[in-house]
């Protein structure tokens, strides 16, 4: 590690302002500061430093999301010897190691394209990479379905970054989570491949699957009033479903990681869980069908809810960002997460549409709350006088 910090601070000074290879400054920034903490220190003004910057940050997050990742490749192995018929004889690694070879190929992707946009804009503004896609692009393939196909998730990778992110300005500036951005780009560009069955299963050597095999994920079952979800399976993660949005445990483990480390915000995602629990139980109490009355706790276990209100709803640059205005935010992204997958049949799924239709209302949220706060000092005060 000395001799690798050792050639970055050897290789600085050429690739400064006015140097042979200044071009590459921000190239040779970003992979500096990804690997360590420089001793660059403030010019003027008082400022408090702190070994947590944004990358670090990022890290953290992206640590967070590893149980889910991991859980989501030994489901592909597990979904994949299902349809085949062979989970009594397929080995614990067989199916982690299946799933793994299937889910490497689009992490590449995803980070291949990003970080290569991302690259291109900062070397064409002068500016340093920004750090949000170290997480964007383990985001992305954990919400995409595992047949999608690669060149699709380069298109749609692309997209995010290009029209979700650097057309506001880049990491902080941007409306919209940018991973949801891909995901919504694909769902309506491509219809046709991202739905059905046959896309939450790799269908690599399956001719036939095998008996009793549908492929279909809980919700897609719900909507027919098949409602009888093995609770089990659907809390771990052993039922189809997105890459990383099936095990509800996993996510769980991914959350206590961010409070802890004080990344994560507890008020969105405890708010969207209670939203998401009084909009099923206020459908539980007006059932007119067996979704509807599907008891309303597993709704936060199937799907990308839990995904959701822990890892996307939660963005600190596209969720509202005062204490009231985030209760608000969350509360109203699981109420419609639950509204928008039942009483629309042809969207089982909520929870992308929810978060980025907050997304667009957080601002006005926040700015309702800040109006009201002003409001409530100068009658404090006028009453004062």
């Amino acid at each position: 590690m000395k001799a690798l910090r050792n050639f970055f601070e050897k290789t600085k000074p050429h690739v400064q302002k006015g140097a042979k290879y200044h071009w590459l400054h921000s190239t040779h920034d970003a992979f500096f500061t990804l690997a360590f903490v420089q001793k660059d220190t403030s010019k003027s003004g008082t400022h408090v430093h702190d070994y947590i910057d944004l990358k670090r940050t990022m890290g953290i997050v992206v640590m967070a999301l590893v149980p889910a990742l991991l859980m989501g490749m030994y489901n592909i192995g597990y979904q994949h010897f299902g349809a085949l018929g062979q989970l009594e004889t397929a080995a614990f690694f067989d199916m982690f190691l299946f799933g793994l070879w299937k889910v490497l190929p689009v992490i590449i992707v995803s980070y291949g394209v990003g970080l290569g946009i991302e690259f291109i804009f900062a070397q064409f503004r002068g500016h340093e990479v920004n750090e949000g896609f170290l997480v964007s692009g383990m985001l992305i393939p954990l919400i995409m379905p595992i047949n999608t196909p690669l060149w699709m998730i380069g298109v749609a990778t692309a997209f995010a970054v290009i029209f979700g992110k650097e057309v506001f300005g880049g990491t902080g500036m941007n409306i919209w989570n940018p991973a949801l951005v891909a995901r919504a780009f694909v769902f309506f560009a491509y219809p046709a491949q991202m739905s059905g069955d046959s896309v939450w299963i790799s269908a690599s050597g399956v001719d036939k699957m095998a008996d009793g095999f549908t492929g279909a994920t809980p919700m897609a079952e719900a909507v027919l009033g098949n409602t009888d979800l093995n609770v089990w399976n659907a809390f771990i993660g052993l039922i189809p479903g997105s890459i990383g949005e099936t095990s509800t445990l996993a996510i769980l483990i991914g959350a206590a990681i961010l409070l802890i480390t004080g990344i994560g915000n507890w008020k969105i995602m405890l708010s969207s869980v209670l939203g998401g629990l009084f909009m099923g139980i206020l459908l539980n109490i007006f059932a007119v069908n067996a979704y509807m009355a599907m008891p309303f706790w597993e709704h936060l276990i199937i799907g990308g809810f839990a995904f959701g209100a822990v890892f996307m709803a939660t963005d600190p640059v596209s969720a509202a960002q005062t204490d009231r205005g985030k209760w608000i935010y969350g509360f109203l992204i699981g109420l419609l997460a639950i509204l928008i997958r039942v009483v629309n049949p042809a969207y089982p799924e909520g929870m992308m549409l929810a978060i980025l239709l907050m997304n667009t209302f957080a601002p006005l949220i926040d700015h309702y709350v800040i109006q009201g706060n002003i409001k409530r000092r100068l009658k404090r005060v006028q009453q004062s006088a």
